[in-house]
């Protein structure tokens, strides 16, 4: 797929969208009662479930311990049904290996581990249905299950892919225009400081791009922080209206 097909003349996208348009995100919170904290987030047709278990005691090797904050422990793995092509191993290969450690890097940026010295937080994250962007919809399911915990955040933690095409930036990009051969990267941003927390490419790109790029996936973080906060006081409020019946 050449990259003009991309974007039109008139600078709509495969699916309709403006270049910096967000995918529409729907989400709830605390959809197990047996986990800590839990989210299902939807972008777009990008479908996931973050699970949170913890604060709690070390598991497994004590040589893991840290004496000054807790342990985070990411899981990333994907549904067989998830893409068109089913999976074999939907965990435990180099990409979930390496999304796992993505994860657990950004969560340790997020999270106030000192609060928890000695202790073991477990994020699982599942990719229910693949269109694009499954690091940033992870990151972003998984932050609601975090809060659903009651676990301390600095702030939220907020993720976008973005790709450039035609000298224009795409913002949230779906798995065609992933595929399409768009230079691109993912970025996650605790957006009321400004601090990126991961910025990963899986491909070359021009450094002349690498400004405009950043600075639109900022932007794009920055809007669905606005969503999350919307669904967690959502959230919220529907939590105190049944504790008051």
């Amino acid at each position: 797929m050449a990259g003009l097909e991309l974007l039109s003349d008139q600078g709509y996208r495969l699916d309709g969208r403006k270049a910096t348009e967000l995918r529409k995100v729907q989400a709830r919170m605390g959809v197990f009662a047996q986990a800590d904290g839990s989210a299902y987030l939807e972008q777009g047709n990008t479908k996931a479930l973050a699970v949170v278990y913890g604060p709690h005691e070390m598991r497994g090797s004590r040589s893991r311990t840290l004496h000054d904050r807790a342990v985070i422990n990411c899981q990333y793995s994907m549904a067989t049904f998830s893409t068109a092509e089913r999976k074999r191993r939907p965990h435990g290969d180099r990409k979930s290996t390496e999304m796992s450690l993505h994860l657990k890097q950004t969560f340790e940026a997020a999270v106030m581990t000192q609060l928890f010295p000695r202790s073991q937080i477990d994020i699982y994250v599942k990719i229910l249905q693949s269109d694009g962007g499954n690091y940033s919809v992870c990151v972003n399911a998984a932050t609601l299950a975090v809060i659903d915990a009651g676990i301390p955040m600095r702030d939220y933690v907020c993720a976008c892919t973005v790709g450039f095409v035609d000298e224009t930036p795409l913002a949230d990009l779906c798995y065609a225009e992933e595929s399409g051969g768009v230079s691109s990267l993912a970025l996650a941003l605790l957006p009321r400081g400004g601090q990126i927390a991961l910025v990963q490419m899986d491909a070359r790109l021009h450094q002349d791009h690498l400004e405009s790029l950043i600075e639109a996936a900022m932007t794009a973080c920055k809007g669905v922080s606005k969503v999350l906060d919307e669904v967690v006081r959502q959230h919220l409020q529907e939590a105190s209206v049944l504790t008051r019946e």
